[in-house]
């Protein structure tokens, strides 16, 4: 079974090992059918520090979980 795979934005860089992931996706008004956007963050794992920034774009996939609400890794950076 294929693991999950997200793309976000970096919103914090500040943990050690660990960076924070605004994933952004739309949803549909079951009634009013008017789109809107939902956020959802995620604790993601990075084993190199320094080496993603606040702003950046990057996937993070599932893995089995690191701490009690980390359980995804980053797996590659997109852009800024």
């Amino acid at each position: 079974m294929p693991k999950k795979e997200l793309t976000g934005k970096i919103v914090s860089d500040k943990m050690q090992k660990t960076v924070v992931v605004e994933v952004e996706r739309i949803k549909e008004h079951p009634k009013y059918k008017r789109r809107y956007k939902v956020h959802k963050k995620y604790k993601a794992h990075v084993e190199t520090t320094g080496e993603y920034k606040a702003g950046d774009k990057v996937v993070i996939r599932e893995i089995k979980p690191i701490s009690k609400d980390k359980n995804w890794e980053v797996i590659s950076k997109l852009s800024k």
